[in-house]
């Protein structure tokens, strides 16, 4: 098949990670892939004077940072100018993917030759900060969608009458995240990835470890994230943070915890919780994203939306159990990470993109019942 993915720009999301996984695993199994881009959006004016007044100063614009799409073997056009996608800027393939909303909106008005649409969804993107209008209005158009977890199909199917959406769950590279069989750390060490959005929830795990602390007073606390720490989201004394860590690092701090927190209010999938799990770390999570699905083998706890207290009692029960009950968590957790693997997700995506194709041969789309505006 000949291929192309469209997105929003590269970077070192965990969203574009996973494109970048399926883009390379594809073009290892011999399709012809390429990635088309725009740049990175300039900071508007708005965004600039929030910033200010936030005593953060002016927001820098680098369009040249690192992405994961670096050293790729899939080739990379990116538009000098951030603008909608036309047909002059995508080769003519079998299949062309949306893997954000305005991509979306971009894909939808390609020709047929630029191929079958598909809409690659890893998260429910109506956030106040988006023209949430705009943004539902995606799930409606004319193409097949692929979706990383149940709760996203869950939507498609129930708000928006569309059953026939492709369920293909994230997968783990075992070789870059894993663990040997090991036990309790000396001083009880919690993780948590650092991000200063609020629906990631760092705030609830950040108050779910202070409220823990004061029942395991040795507690100990490291976090990675892209961001370094922030004032409205204070770090507690004697925590370590790396900041945008190496994938070395990340696996080592993985594996130094006896519990990862995972707070967020709302999630896609939620790939942490997969890593953490298969660096043999058992996981406390909110039912965010496919939280739900990964942590019923018992690899950890699920706990209350919006409660640190829930969390932190969580925490102490994790670090208060004996050696055996935690090495048998901790072998749950790994038990159901490598179920996750890339090769199996890559044959359920590119099924996906079969469907996709076949789907546009039977007519199945309708084009007329459907109007974009975007400007170039």
């Amino acid at each position: 098949m000949k291929i192309t993915f469209i997105i929003p720009h590269a970077d070192l999301s965990g969203g574009i990670r996973v494109i970048a996984i399926y883009a390379e695993r594809l073009k290892k199994r011999g399709h012809d892939v390429f990635v088309v881009s725009a740049p990175k959006p300039r900071p508007t004016l708005k965004q600039q004077a929030k910033s200010v007044l936030k005593q953060k100063g002016w927001i820098p614009y680098n369009n040249d940072e690192p992405s994961h799409f670096d050293n790729s073997i899939v080739p990379l056009k990116v538009l000098k100018r951030y603008c909608p996608i036309v047909d002059a800027d995508v080769p003519d393939a079998d299949v062309v993917i949306a893997t954000w909303w305005e991509t979306a909106e971009w894909v939808a008005k390609l020709s047929k030759s630029k191929g079958a649409k598909v809409y690659f969804i890893q998260h429910y993107e109506v956030f106040d900060y988006l023209p949430k209008q705009r943004v539902e209005a995606t799930w409606s158009l004319p193409m097949h969608k692929i979706v990383v977890a149940e709760w996203l199909a869950e939507i498609a199917a129930k708000k928006y009458k569309d059953n026939n959406v492709s369920y293909v769950a994230n997968g783990i590279d075992t070789n870059q995240f894993f663990a040997i069989p090991r036990g309790k750390q000396t001083v009880p060490t919690v993780g948590l990835m650092y991000a200063e959005e609020l629906w990631k929830g760092c705030d609830i795990s950040l108050k779910a470890f202070e409220l823990a602390k004061k029942m395991v007073p040795d507690l100990h606390l490291v976090t990675f994230g892209r961001c370094s720490e922030v004032e409205t989201l204070p770090l507690p004394s004697g925590s370590e943070h790396y900041l945008q860590p190496s994938q070395s690092l990340l696996q080592e701090t993985y594996s130094r915890c006896d519990v990862w927190l995972f707070g967020s209010r709302f999630e896609g999938f939620g790939l942490p919780i997969l890593e953490a799990m298969a660096c043999r770390t058992p996981v406390i999570a909110t039912p965010a994203g496919a939280a739900p699905e990964l942590l019923e083998q018992g690899g950890g706890i699920l706990v209350k939306p919006e409660d640190p207290a829930d969390m932190a009692t969580a925490i102490q029960t994790i670090c208060q159990l004996s050696e055996a009950d935690w090495k048998m968590m901790s072998d749950r957790a790994h038990g159901t990470a490598i179920g996750y693997t890339w090769e199996d997700a890559t044959d359920r995506f590119e099924a996906g993109l079969h469907t996709a194709i076949d789907r546009q041969k039977r007519g199945d789309f309708s084009y007329s019942k459907t109007e974009i505006t975007s400007k170039r």
